[in-house]
């Protein structure tokens, strides 16, 4: 495993790769903004470029052909998207945007692709992200069906909590029941509960952490293991 020595940038995977696999993507770089709402993959279309998140979040939302949709997956500064590439497959199997706006390092799918086959160790690097990704949706699937609603919210903002720097999460209770895959009277329930433990504040649009230890408890064992892995698999995200 390397070591996070790559201090120029936040992203936990650039900073941990080798010097020789960065000195093959830098020249392809480029920092970009990530608008809230904007799309980064859309399902069944062919992936157009990779977004190492440095600030901010993605959500990975699948949907049914009827238009049942629900969150598997959730990206921010640890991670990357577009890893289908790694596995060598060209199409996104789900959709991915911006959660909470933030920015990037973008790179284009041609160059990217090249130093994979090129690099004895990029691809096996980033394997190891994808499994940890691969870990995470399986624990997201494990809790909603069988973790209560309290359980799985109280996961949720620890997740995000993780990968953002403010206390304050703006989110509505719409896109909210959305990324838990509920009826959005059960996340204004389920927000009511969690207030009332002083664990968070709810206002209209944003949710505020007051009692971080607090929702691991709530949590109840939902959260926790995928973010182990993370560690074992990749390293500590840096303190920042």
């Amino acid at each position: 495993m390397t070591n996070p020595v790559n201090a120029s940038y936040k992203n936990e995977l650039l900073r941990r790769l080798n010097a020789d696999d960065l000195a093959r993507l830098e020249p392809h770089f480029e920092r970009c903004a990530l608008d809230l709402r904007m799309p980064l993959e859309t399902a069944g279309s062919r992936i157009e470029a990779i977004y190492f998140l440095e600030e901010g979040i993605g959500s990975v939302v699948a949907m049914t052909s009827d238009g049942k949709d629900a969150e598997v997956g959730l990206i921010g500064l640890e991670g990357m998207t577009s890893s289908a590439l790694v596995m060598g497959a060209d199409y996104a199997a789900h959709d991915c945007y911006v959660q909470f706006a933030g920015n990037a390092v973008r790179i284009g799918v041609e160059p990217f692709k090249t130093i994979l086959v090129d690099s004895p160790t990029l691809r096996l690097f980033l394997l190891r992200y994808v499994h940890y990704l691969h870990i995470q949706a399986s624990y997201t699937a494990l809790m909603n069906a069988r973790a209560s609603l309290e359980e799985r919210l109280a996961r949720w903002l620890l997740m995000c909590d993780d990968r953002i720097h403010d206390k304050r999460i703006t989110i509505t209770h719409e896109f909210l029941s959305v990324m838990l895959g509920v009826r959005r009277p059960g996340v204004t329930v389920g927000l009511q509960v969690l207030e009332g433990r002083g664990l968070i504040r709810s206002r209209r649009g944003e949710i505020v952490i007051r009692d971080r230890h607090g929702l691991v408890a709530q949590a109840a064992g939902t959260y926790g293991q995928p973010e182990g892995e993370y560690v074992r698999l990749i390293g500590e995200i840096a303190r920042r």
